[in-house]
């Protein structure tokens, strides 16, 4: 959703400032197109942070792939400091661009202690992050990205998409993670949403949440115990076992959310993220 102006009281307000990217993502909800749209996106996010609120708590960029903005990127984020000083920022990005240390490096100095970049590993096997990406090496500079932005002190939240590709690795990845990204902020597990690519590519990347609850739960509550900051996004609580219920957040943007009529007796609606409006496929849930 392209953002035209920005309310106070949602939980997202982010600036879309491209809809090419240099994946392919097999399950990709916003997917990329071949359009030459980065300088009118550019102009346009500058215009609307001229009536941005300064008391908004956090702001994200997203697209496609921010990085692709090269330069312009930094500019919009120094845009972002000096009118919203405050403000939060969130990058989404794949993380291959960082695999350029000197870029790392300016979006360290240009970013400060107010950025925070979300960035997805798909596996800790390389060649099943590939398979969804559908680029070769897209794992090795996405690993090199992170540790350049590591060196430079960039906070890092690290995002795993569960599809069918790797659901059954969950507990893997988050050992990998430990042992080798101890240094990110948050891990961030999150329930696929059907649409976009995941419609078409529906049987290589839908899991129903039942079939990984129980990879789910030994991969927060382990990355839990080593003292990591972790949490899962887009599940109910009804869809989780209730050893992971204080880990779920109400993560899905205000504009697609939605509950069944169900929804309204259960007593954790109020702390639920609800589901996808989105969504092809709905999820089996039951009120708790």
């Amino acid at each position: 959703m392209i953002k035209t102006k920005f309310d106070i009281d949602s939980n997202d307000n982010s600036l879309f400032v491209t809809s090419q990217c240099n994946n392919r993502c097999l399950m990709c909800s916003q997917p990329p197109l071949k359009r030459n749209d980065i300088d009118a996106l550019f102009e346009k996010n500058l215009f609307i942070l001229d009536s941005a609120p300064v008391e908004l708590y956090d702001i994200g960029i997203t697209g496609g792939e921010p990085t692709l903005l090269g330069g312009k990127l930094f500019d919009l984020i120094e845009k972002i400091k000096s009118k919203l000083p405050d403000t939060q920022i969130h990058i989404l990005s794949n993380g291959r661009a960082f695999a350029k240390r000197e870029y790392a490096k300016e979006l360290a100095r240009v970013g400060g202690d107010k950025l925070l970049i979300g960035i997805p590993l798909h596996s800790d096997y390389c060649h099943d992050h590939d398979q969804v990406t559908q680029e070769e090496r897209s794992f090795t500079e996405t690993m090199i990205g992170l540790y350049n932005l590591a060196e430079f002190g960039v906070k890092i939240e690290l995002r795993i998409v569960i599809t069918r590709i790797n659901f059954k690795r969950l507990y893997p990845i988050s050992n990998f993670i430990y042992k080798n990204l101890p240094f990110v902020r948050c891990v961030s597990f999150m329930s696929l949403e059907d649409t976009g690519y995941a419609v078409k590519n529906h049987k290589k990347v839908w899991v129903n949440p039942d079939e990984y609850q129980i990879q789910l739960e030994k991969a927060v509550l382990d990355l839990a115990t080593w003292g990591l900051d972790v949490s899962v996004f887009n599940l109910p609580h009804c869809c989780l076992p209730e050893s992971l219920y204080e880990f779920a957040r109400k993560s899905i943007s205000d504009w697609k959310i939605k509950f069944l009529p169900g929804c309204e007796k259960c007593l954790l609606k109020n702390d639920c993220c609800g589901l996808f409006s989105t969504s092809k496929n709905e999820l089996t849930t039951k009120p708790i």
